[in-house]
């Protein structure tokens, strides 16, 4: 016998000794047993108390949102009103007068209701005539690329609200990025301030988003100004080239 087997002998010899001191050995359910026992239930000496929060010290309240100043006094002449107005214009056209910052809609028998505009700012006036294509009310606010590029910390998108520059309400004209419609800066009426829209304190575009429908005809006259700066520019140029 080699010396390999007698040392798998001895081995095993020595696990059969240890195993006959054990439970398992006296009962040969023993392995069957301990697995069928129940587990033990872990025992509480204290019953559960529930942890006290503290609230803090002032409420949490969400940021209040950006809505016009009730205590702003609009300009006497920036105010709804009907006004003498000459027009071959149809009743029912909307005639935006960018150079003066006023708004007309048309009634008929020389007579239109006046209402004071914030105007595009110089480089984005235009004139023209477009229809009325789409009515919203409270309208979402999704800036177009140009202005995004032009103003990178604008939001991408806002949903329409007391805060949303859109105001309360918005009248698209044709298949262009104007629009006229509210603000939540009525400081801003009488001013030349925007990408090329034209807006309105709330109370007046609700007024004049009432007397317009779809299809209305949008006429907006050039800005004077911008032909006389075109003007004083050659003039300019002129000089210079003499």
């Amino acid at each position: 016998m080699s010396i390999r087997s007698i040392t798998a002998i001895l081995r095993a010899t020595l696990a059969a000794a240890a195993f006959a001191a054990t439970p398992a050995a006296a009962n040969p359910l023993f392995l069957f047993e301990l697995f069928t026992q129940p587990a033990p239930q872990p025992s509480y000496s204290q019953p559960y108390q529930p942890v006290a929060v503290t609230p803090p010290a002032q409420p949490l309240t969400a940021p209040a949102a950006t809505e016009p100043d009730p205590s702003f006094a609009q300009p006497a002449r920036f105010k709804r009103q009907v006004v003498n107005y000459p027009t071959s214009e149809a009743p029912g056209t909307v005639i935006v007068d960018t150079p003066n910052t006023y708004l007309y809609f048309v009634l008929g028998g020389g007579k239109a209701v006046r209402y004071g505009i914030g105007v595009g700012r110089d480089g984005f006036t235009w004139s023209g005539v477009q229809h009325v294509t789409r009515k919203s009310e409270w309208p979402d606010w999704t800036p177009p690329p140009d202005m995004l590029e032009r103003q990178p910390y604008l939001p991408r998108f806002m949903s329409g609200g007391p805060q949303n520059p859109l105001g309360a309400r918005a009248m698209y004209l044709g298949s262009t990025v104007y629009r006229i419609h509210g603000t939540n800066a009525p400081e801003t009426i009488g001013g030349h301030v925007s990408s090329g829209c034209f807006r309105m304190v709330n109370d007046d575009v609700i007024d004049l988003y009432n007397r317009v429908k779809l299809g209305t005809k949008v006429v907006v006259l050039p800005d004077s100004r911008t032909a006389e700066k075109k003007q004083r520019a050659a003039n300019l140029r002129v000089s210079a080239a003499n």
